[in-house]
């Protein structure tokens, strides 16, 4: 790692246990639950949710708790709660299919217009929840609060839902579900991550039901010129961690 790499992606310790980096000079500040602050912006960000997960694999006779959703929301509230955000950034996939909004309970979906009173709610598009965000924006009974966008330009940042395979500076990206495997006391440990290189930014998924890709497969780590900072996201902070400790 360069030594203008390396000053980039120090990271500085947050009191939560948050960790900050910078992506082409933004402060983004990676927090435990696995959402990004961007304190010069007043935006909250976080990706796929894929919310009503749990709800779409029992309708097809593999029962899980049918809580994810609800588990999912609480974590977005607390952050809600804490950072007092103006403009709140979902970056698709919020929905696990097209139905989803549909088999939402009902104090689930009153919970998110409760949530996004007051400020700017944006949902972006992604590959799982492109047709339900249409469906609701056309109905005006299952309509969603805040509005549907493509991306967004938040100063030198560019919010989408997919990383683009050629590298666009500033780029922040969900989709890929990132997750780092270490060694730790002789047994291997896996945890979701955000992966840097300062020059664009992958988060890990927010949902509580969802799985992860490690990032030393081809589909993450090509993405990267040179090797990047992970922050593996632990019980009360998030870890920064070596591409060469990953196995």
């Amino acid at each position: 790692m360069n030594a203008a790499l390396r000053e980039t992606l120090t990271p500085a310790r947050r009191p939560c246990g948050s960790l900050s980096v910078r992506v082409m000079g933004e402060l983004c500040v990676l927090r435990c639950s696995g959402a990004l602050w961007l304190p010069a912006h007043g935006t909250l960000v976080a990706g796929d949710l894929h919310l009503e997960k749990g709800s779409a694999f029992a309708a097809r006779g593999q029962m899980l708790p049918p809580y994810d959703s609800r588990a999912t929301l609480d974590r977005l509230e607390a952050e809600i709660a804490e950072l007092a955000p103006a403009r709140v950034v979902l970056l698709g996939d919020s929905f696990h299919d097209s139905r989803a909004i549909g088999r939402m309970a009902a104090e689930d979906r009153a919970r998110l217009d409760r949530l996004a009173q007051g400020r700017d709610w944006v949902w972006l598009e992604g590959n799982h929840d492109r047709e339900a965000l249409k469906q609701a924006d056309a109905d005006a009974v299952s309509r969603l609060p805040g509005r549907v966008v493509g991306e967004v330009t938040l100063g030198a940042l560019f919010l989408t839902h997919e990383p683009e395979a050629k590298p666009r500076p500033g780029e922040v990206a969900g989709h890929l579900h990132p997750c780092a495997r270490v060694m730790a006391h002789a047994r291997m440990v896996r945890r979701a991550c955000f992966v840097t290189d300062g020059r664009r930014l992958i988060l890990p998924a927010f949902g509580a039901f969802t799985g992860g890709l490690t990032v030393l497969d081809p589909e993450v780590a090509e993405l990267f010129e040179t090797p990047p900072m992970v922050g593996a996201l632990g019980r009360d902070r998030v870890h920064a961690l070596a591409w060469g400790s990953l196995v």
